[in-house]
């Protein structure tokens, strides 16, 4: 071998040790796809199917309302820097558009909610079954927007993540089908596991006071009566006529299950607490996930704990 080959030989070898004994940090790494997500419960759902692989951002932090959310200048930014904007739709997020066109959002955000049969959402009906005289205008139109309090819609918000995903980034596309399965598993069960909460108690017993209306889809599929103060936004206000109303229906049909919401006013409910002497049971998380100290940190830990305080509360425990 002439010194020119030797030499080239050793440099390669030597190139390749140089790669061998690296540190770890200095291993090329594939940097996190980025994504933003309207508001927390939906912030964890895209975190189920995206794993590490994805960096998730949440426009409506936990315990935020996003009825009333107003998007800044930092919104902005994060929306302007992403790779995919995943959606509610339903009419949720009413500031959507605008934040995108602001942002110079190029894509077209994943609406999660699509291929869901809508619940209206009039403004002299309940979702369920009877009158709710206390709702008044709100400002979804006629679309009922909380399409997640029903597990087996949220079955279809995970199949429109991963498709999401995919299209965003198709070199994960297998991680995130792999991910999206085996959380609609976990879903399937929780289903199961409410549908079962809810046999032990009577049909007659299953009603309940809530601030505002955000448990039509839940309601439809568990076989519960919600009665609420406003209409299906937090931003809609109650007339005293129909608090009146909503006061004698409650004592007409002895309801006795009274809750607070995590993003709405308290006061209301207090008030109709003291008008037909039924204590408020707790509260209930209805659009937002709490911290990850509390109770309803994830979407799975806020349909636990949002069910097992109303079969509880129904049944006078």
């Amino acid at each position: 071998m002439n010194l020119h080959r030797r030499l080239h030989t050793l440099a390669a070898i030597a190139s390749l040790g140089a790669l061998a004994f690296s540190p770890p940090g200095h291993a090329q790494i594939t940097p996190p796809v980025k994504a933003v997500a309207s508001f927390s419960i939906l912030g964890d759902l895209v975190r189920q199917v995206g794993g590490e692989r994805v960096e998730v951002d949440t426009l409506v932090g936990p315990g935020a309302d996003a009825h009333v959310f107003q998007p800044a200048p930092s919104h902005a930014r994060k929306v302007g820097q992403a790779q995919v904007v995943f959606a509610n739709g339903l009419g949720f997020e009413g500031w959507m558009q605008r934040l995108l066109e602001t942002a110079g959002f190029k894509g077209k955000p994943v609406v999660v909610s699509e291929g869901i049969k809508p619940l209206r959402a009039e403004g002299d009906k309940h979702h369920h079954s009877g009158k709710n005289p206390a709702r008044s205008e709100h400002h979804h139109g006629d679309t009922d927007p909380h399409a997640w309090q029903a597990v087996p819609n949220v079955i279809t918000y995970i199949g429109n993540i991963s498709k999401g995903l995919c299209a965003a980034d198709a070199a994960g596309c297998d991680l995130y089908r792999k991910n999206a399965a085996a959380y609609t598993t976990q879903l399937q069960a929780l289903d199961a596991e409410i549908k079962a909460a809810w046999a032990v108690v009577p049909p007659a017993q299953r009603k309940l006071i809530t601030s505002h209306d955000a448990f039509g889809y839940y309601a439809k599929a568990y076989g519960v009566m919600f009665l609420a103060a406003q209409g299906v936004s937090t931003d809609s206000e109650a007339s005293a006529k129909g608090v009146a109303q909503l006061v004698r229906q409650i004592k007409k049909e002895q309801i006795k299950a009274l809750f607070v919401e995590s993003v709405a006013d308290p006061r209301l409910i207090e008030q109709i607490g003291r008008e037909t002497g039924i204590k408020p049971a707790g509260a209930l998380y209805s659009d937002a996930l709490t911290d990850a100290s509390g109770p309803a940190s994830t979407y799975l830990a806020m349909m636990r704990a949002n069910t097992q305080a109303m079969t509880r509360a129904v049944q006078g425990k």
